[in-house]
């Protein structure tokens, strides 16, 4: 890992790593925040949230406007931040759109060429750069994951899909039926291929049903946001949870829009639902 930067932010540091990928065959960039305990002559070993990003971010989204350092401080829990997407490779059309390719890899496994060999943005965060942060950082083993819209998606399945891998998951915004709307179609055709049947293991709403783990899933949703009714369907992940008794808890805020002044606003609440799980309250 190559330091690039480092800040320090209430005692403790954001720093930014370069590192290759060999489950995307890239040179790829993450942030972290560690906080003070872990930081300095005698650094502790502390838990780590894996944050997930949304379509267009990098790792410096959510680092610089979430503001989640003070209370990340507090609680003595290490925050990661993966980019959204392989970079540097220019792809045919890879480019071409937001909602496809640079920036929106999705946190799934790419089967169709040319994006198969490098958009294996889900091994990518939940195996190689865990695998990585506890290998060279001072964090523990101990994992909780939360994210944006298309990373609160992101999050809902690396839970859904890795029983015993996190103590806690949460999201703001997902995209929580990706098979159904605009968004999901668009990436699960381009990255997976034509046949619906192959996408369910992408769906949180569809991994709901068959989850070995029942981890309560905490999922705050702003009334005004403008992909609300056509792209993120929180109803339908409600529906398939009241279906088999899976705790969640969708928090609805009136005139909350999708932008980080939502995630801002509620952010501390997600850290302390991680941070009890983790055994940190």
């Amino acid at each position: 890992m190559q330091l690039l930067s480092t800040n320090v932010c209430f005692g403790g540091e954001h720093r930014r790593y370069q590192h290759h990928s060999a489950a995307l065959d890239c040179d790829m960039e993450f942030a972290v925040y560690l906080p003070p305990v872990a930081v300095g002559s005698n650094p502790q070993k502390v838990p780590v949230l894996y944050w997930l990003s949304g379509l267009t971010c990098t790792d410096q989204n959510f680092m610089q406007k979430a503001g989640a350092q003070k209370k990340a401080a507090q609680l003595g829990i290490a925050i990661v931040c993966p980019d959204t997407s392989p970079r540097g490779l220019d792809l045919p059309g890879e480019h071409d759109s937001y909602d496809f390719g640079s920036g929106a890899g999705f946190y799934l496994n790419a089967t169709r060429q040319p994006w198969a060999p490098h958009y294996r943005m889900y091994d990518y965060v939940v195996k190689e750069l865990p695998q990585l942060v506890e290998g060279h950082l001072p964090v523990t083993e101990d994992r909780s994951i939360s994210g944006h819209s298309m990373g609160g998606h992101g999050a809902l399945i690396a839970a859904l899909k890795n029983p015993g891998q996190y103590r806690s998951v949460s999201a703001f915004a997902p995209i929580a039926n990706p098979s159904e709307c605009p968004w999901g179609q668009k990436a699960f055709s381009g990255y997976l291929g034509d046949d619906p049947k192959t996408w369910e293991e992408w769906d949180a709403t569809l991994l709901i049903p068959g989850a070995s783990e029942r981890l309560p899933l905490l999922v705050d949703q702003g009334t005004a946001d403008d992909f609300l009714e056509s792209q993120l369907n929180p109803e339908a992940l409600v529906e398939a949870c009241e279906k088999v008794h899976h705790h969640i808890n969708l928090r609805m805020h009136r005139g909350y829009d999708h932008s980080y002044f939502f995630i801002a606003s509620f952010i501390d609440d997600h850290l302390e639902h991680h941070a009890q799980a983790l055994g940190l309250r």
